[in-house]
């Protein structure tokens, strides 16, 4: 299972976001302990407004709600060995929505420069995901 916790939540802003820097999320109590740790916090569950919501984290909940029907609907679920290349592709097809061509091209140009991993590579254990730079074991 996912590890939810206030450590796991601020270890990640802090190997990722500078220090300082303007953190917004929604109520979740993980969150709590971003001030402590050297970042400024805001919370748009807090003001109660859902145009300040809207305003800082315009289409987040869409988002998500496509993600997770992409991932029940289409591939009935993932396990968390392959989340990251599921994540990945998501990404991709999300950034890439309004221009196709783009994608495709972009897709070419990253697969001219990958190696696709054996079936027995993919389940060893050892393969590691594409990082998003598409590059990387």
């Amino acid at each position: 299972m996912f590890d939810r916790s206030a450590e796991s939540l601020c270890g990640f802003v802090e190997s990722a976001v500078a220090p300082g820097s303007l953190i917004v999320t929604d109520d979740w109590s993980g969150y709590a302990g971003l001030g402590k740790r050297g970042y400024e916090h805001f919370s748009v569950a807090e003001c109660g407004d859902p145009e300040v919501a809207e305003k800082y984290l315009p289409i987040i909940h869409l988002v998500f709600a496509n993600l997770k029907t992409w991932l029940i609907g289409i591939h009935h679920g993932v396990s968390h060995q392959h989340l990251q290349a599921y994540l990945n592709e998501f990404t991709f097809r999300f950034n890439r929505r309004f221009y196709p061509f783009n994608a495709f091209r972009s897709l070419l140009g990253i697969a001219g420069d990958t190696s696709a991993p054996t079936y027995a590579e993919l389940y060893s254990g050892e393969w590691r995901h594409p990082t998003c730079s598409g590059r990387g074991r």
